[in-house]
């Protein structure tokens, strides 16, 4: 084994540049522009206002209804009044009808019994010494005005005939009708506007309730959330999705355990194994061990895998140095046989050698995997000021297309793996501050692009953190 370069100062591992990452949008959450539709504050205020501008409008309706009914009552007592004041005033003295000519009764005709108007106020005066022409309506129109009017018997003189504009009626009701009317069309939209503000500043809680549980990670971080003051329906749900986060921690405490608890049991073994047909290969050159102690390897990478899976990105520390890239290039030589290592391996790398070694070959693995024993596959290294790019690239069939980002997922696998190296090498990505993306390279096969923030990069930001 080449002996390890011995540890620089502990050194901050380096931060990722702004506009380089950070949380996107999870899935199904709704975008900018369409968040309204989705807003139960949004579907709250519409249905408080459907339901408010209903009330409203049954309300309106009933006491627009009584009140033109009691106005409409009152114009016809007002009019029976006047009706029998003055027939009474007629049939005791004979001179009603002239006494109150020009008064509000100024609609008034006396109808002899042979149907003959033998009087009439001024305004009536075209309809005296003629014959009474409305017969038994209760409503005419005299000169463009609308008249309600009533008759009394008013003894030997015949019948009176008393009628009283309704145009303040009518001019009562047209009011009444107009206010309901704007009343209905402004009414919908100030109780949507009102409905909005109290609904935002009641689902408040429940609002900052969502952001916190989106950014939960379990991978990351399993701490509870704080609890409102009000123990109210937000504070239950904060409640439960605390519990739920205690089980979550307490079923992966158990499974790492587990898993902690097989790769000790299988490590050992494995090691003796694997030194054991080391040897044996050497001494023989037997092609069979030879591929019995490229299974061993296997084996140990893939208890190596485990553990990292096990121990979950925040038990990880990683241990920093500063490695010319053909080191690097010399260890994955020896563990993926048949690498063509291309681009610039003179420069330097700040990494976990270990960490970095170990996604590298799991990515070269699979690539060897995938183009079987007569493909190809290639490593290339490039640098810019920014960042390093390792470039893996085989002549293999390429990745499932109905997989996408799930290949990336802990026990995926488009190749009869195990489904964590490329799980592995993007947590390890991440925990140097750099990415891992995979996917079909138009020529053919399959390439993973895994990056890492530069050795000068990372001088510059520790620079700026003092």
């Amino acid at each position: 084994m080449t002996p390890q370069p011995r540890p620089l100062a502990p050194a901050a591992p380096p931060q990722v540049r702004p506009g380089s990452g950070g949380a996107a949008r999870a899935p199904g959450l709704p975008s900018a522009t369409g968040a309204w539709r989705h807003s139960l504050r949004f579907r709250l205020a519409l249905t408080y206002s459907a339901l408010a501008l209903l009330m409203i409008m049954l309300v309106s309706a009933g006491v627009v209804i009584l009140l033109l009914s009691r106005m409409d009552q009152q114009f016809t007592d007002r009019l029976n009044e006047r009706a029998d004041t003055l027939a009474e005033a007629i049939t005791g003295s004979g001179q009603g009808l002239g006494r109150t000519a020009s008064g509000p009764t100024a609609y008034t005709m006396l109808i002899d019994k042979s149907g003959q108007v033998i009087a009439a106020s001024p305004i009536l005066r075209e309809y005296d010494r003629s014959p009474y022409p409305f017969g038994q309506q209760g409503r005419v129109d005299i000169q463009d005005t609308t008249v309600r009017a009533v008759q009394r018997p008013v003894g030997d003189f015949g019948t009176l005939w008393v009628g009283l504009p309704e145009d303040d009626l009518i001019a009562a009701r047209e009011s009444a009708l107009s206010a309901l009317l704007i009343a209905l069309v402004f009414t919908p939209l100030l109780l949507l506007l009102v409905g909005w503000w109290v609904g935002k500043r009641s689902l408040s809680g429940l609002e900052h309730a969502a952001t916190l549980a989106d950014r939960l990670d379990p991978t990351r971080s399993l701490d509870t959330l704080p609890l409102p003051t009000r123990e109210d329906e937000v504070h239950r749900l904060l409640s439960a999705l605390n519990r739920l986060l205690v089980r979550i921690e307490a079923g992966q405490a158990r499974e790492k355990q587990l898993l902690g608890q097989i790769v000790h049991e299988l490590g050992a073994p494995l090691t003796v194994l694997r030194a054991s047909l080391a040897r044996a290969g050497e001494r023989t050159g037997d092609a069979e061990v030879m591929r019995a102690s490229l299974v061993a390897d296997e084996l140990t990478f893939t208890t190596q895998d485990l553990m990292q899976l096990a121990r979950g990105q925040l038990e990880i520390r990683l241990a920093w140095h500063y490695i010319p890239a053909t080191t690097l290039r010399d260890r994955l030589d020896r563990l993926v046989p048949g690498t063509a290592f291309t681009g610039q391996w003179s420069v330097g790398i700040l990494c976990d050698p270990d960490r970095l070694t170990q996604a590298l070959r799991n990515l070269l693995a699979n690539a060897r995997r995938a183009a079987g024993p007569d493909g190809t596959v290639t490593l290339n290294l490039t640098e810019t000021p920014e960042c390093l790019t390792f470039t893996v690239r085989d002549s293999g069939p390429g990745l499932p297309t109905d997989l996408g980002e799930r290949i990336f997922d802990p026990f995926v696998s488009g190749s009869g793996s195990s489904g964590l190296g490329l799980s592995v090498s993007r947590q390890i990505a991440a925990m140097h501050g750099g990415t891992l993306k995979g996917a079909n390279h138009p020529d053919g096969g399959a390439q993973f692009i895994l990056t890492v923030p530069s050795a000068a990069l990372a001088d510059e930001e520790d620079e700026e953190d003092t």
